[in-house]
């Protein structure tokens, strides 16, 4: 049974999305934004952002406030918030708080993420026509993203997701127009891939993964997505092609060929999207995919270390038209947007959502704007040129151990358009014993036990209890399945944006210094993996129950 988000008064619970966008008046107030600093960081999303009970960090061990004890290699999977931007979320609701003296708290809320877009569009030197929409979640976007592809296609498209063993858990569900949770970001209770309303439809799932070549990318990808593209096709029906730029283990998949020969076969008759959620790619990169025609799927909380969650859904050029055309709407998508998420520009299609800030959101993407700003601050060469030694020293630490196994990167030559991302960003790896792969269990147990202090629980010498006791993050494991044999798990260090951030420095010998911080900390974490799988990390992990690989 659905219910309506908290706060709703029972007469406008029996009012339609539509209605209650229309009636006008203001549900939120002043005092809502006095709500404490953490509670509203991890507030307005769905049930990912939950904090554990006893130690007050989410499914991914990321607190609400600033952890700078921890160390954080996860950027693949989330980061903690870091002081800077934590203190942009605090000082981004104080100015709010003082406009809202002036203004309703909706109008001026809407003024300030129209202000964002822009502040956005600025980083990523993005045109002025590209518009932006955006969401609690880079999984909210992908429904955004199949909302606003059945406009554009002029009837409900079969979604064709590459690499769909590496993307996020909710894909599978989005890619069909159904609920990824049991809750929505707006508070309102759905049954877990039930059909979102008006949104349902078809999925074909393009995996990239070859696990009888030893976890490599598959050489056929591209000749599989051709096919998928034909088969629906000759069926009569429009597709969303959703491309992968970069993947969960940093890969990236259809080949520029293939790109090349669709737009060639199939124009106005495939769109794609593509599914930049890492946000591990050059400006100019994301700048072309966006002059192609392409919509992008961005956030703020991967490679640039904002909280998690934030989305947004970046349109081409000339987008706004099929919107202004759009006649009905499925009534599904009012329970995953408010009109402030969308473009001012777009004033038919706001006109019939409800007025409902989502100041969690917000705040969260305050923050993410925060570290994007700080990373684009430093110049260029030297972001190119740290990404290229964190990448060797990483790449040769991995190599050394004889507990861990490097996955192969599988992304096209790089080109001038990827920029720094020219190198690795994503570092997977599996944990060997005997030359073997550990179970799933235990890759999950070192996991945990990562950002743990294990001093207490590790005997042995002063040097292995200093590296026990340190807590560190990483990138959460990746379940991957096998045909014919058991699952196997791959976990990732990961360099994000806030490590370049913070090692910049005009002084040559400081910054080096920095850098070589970093790889020193890396090695550390490296040591720790080996010292919890050496004492078996299933035996002194203790298990935690609502932990997901």
């Amino acid at each position: 049974m659905r219910r309506e988000p908290s706060g709703m008064s029972a007469g406008a619970s029996r009012l339609s999305a539509t209605e209650r966008a229309s009636e006008g008046g203001s549900r939120y107030r002043l005092r809502d934004l006095f709500t404490p600093l953490d509670t509203l960081l991890v507030a307005g999303g769905d049930l990912r952002l939950a904090l554990d009970p006893n130690d007050r960090v989410n499914a991914y061990g990321c607190a609400a406030s600033p952890e700078p004890e921890l160390w954080n290699f996860a950027s693949s999977t989330a980061s903690t918030i870091s002081q800077a931007a934590y203190e942009r979320a605090a000082l981004a609701r104080e100015e709010l708080m003082h406009k809202c003296l002036f203004d309703e708290v909706e109008i001026a809320f809407d003024a300030r993420c129209e202000d964002m877009r822009q502040e956005l569009r600025g980083h990523f030197q993005l045109s002025p026509r590209v518009d932006i929409v955006f969401s609690p979640s880079g999984t909210d976007s992908q429904l955004h993203a199949l909302f606003l592809a059945r406009a554009v296609l002029g009837a409900p498209p079969v979604t064709i997701v590459v690499g769909a063993d590496q993307t996020g858990s909710g894909t599978p569900h989005t890619a069909r127009g159904h609920h990824f949770s049991t809750m929505t970001a707006g508070g309102i209770a759905v049954r877990k891939d039930g059909a979102v309303t008006g949104l349902a439809g078809d999925s074909i799932a393009v995996p990239l993964i070859n696990m009888a070549a030893g976890i490599a990318m598959r050489a056929d990808a591209d000749a599989a997505i051709m096919r998928a593209i034909e088969t629906s096709l000759a069926q009569g029906r429009h597709v969303l092609l959703q491309i992968m730029d970069s993947s969960k283990l940093g890969w990236r998949a259809p080949s520029e060929a293939c790109l090349d020969e669709i737009a060639r076969r199939w124009p106005r008759k495939v769109q794609i999207v593509v599914d930049a959620c890492q946000a591990r790619l050059g400006r100019r990169r994301l700048r072309a995919y966006l002059d192609r025609g392409y919509m992008v799927l961005m956030t703020g909380s991967k490679f640039f270390g904002g909280p998690a969650f934030s989305g947004a859904l970046l349109m081409p050029k000339g987008f706004s038209r099929a919107v202004d055309r759009l006649g009905g709407i499925a009534p599904g998508i009012f329970d995953y947007a408010g009109r402030c998420d969308w473009p001012m520009a777009w004033t038919a299609l706001r006109s019939r959502f409800e007025r409902r800030p989502n100041f969690g959101q917000w705040l969260r993407w305050e923050a993410a704007l925060a570290e994007i700003g700080s990373y684009y601050s430093v110049p260029g060469a030297f972001r190119a040129k740290m990404l290229a030694e964190l990448a060797a020293g990483i790449d040769s630490m991995i190599a050394l151990s004889p507990l861990l196994r490097a996955i192969p990167a599988a992304i096209e030559k790089p080109g001038a358009d990827d920029e720094e991302f020219a190198q690795a960003t994503i570092f997977p790896f599996t944990l060997l014993r005997g030359g073997k792969p550990v179970s799933i269990a235990e890759t999950a147990a070192v996991h945990r036990g990562l950002a743990r202090d294990m001093n207490s629980d590790i005997s042995g010498s002063a040097a292995d209890r200093q590296v026990a006791v340190q807590r560190c993050l990483i990138g959460q494991p990746v379940r991957l399945e096998r045909q014919d044999d058991a699952p196997q798990a791959v976990l990732r260090l990961c360099v994000g944006a806030r490590l370049v951030t913070e090692a910049w420095s005009p002084d040559a010998v400081q910054a080096q210094t920095h850098v070589q911080h970093i790889l020193d900390r890396i090695a550390h974490v490296l040591v720790k993996i080996e010292l919890l799988l050496d004492r078996g990390a299933a035996a002194v992990v203790p298990e935690k129950p609502a932990y997901e690989v």
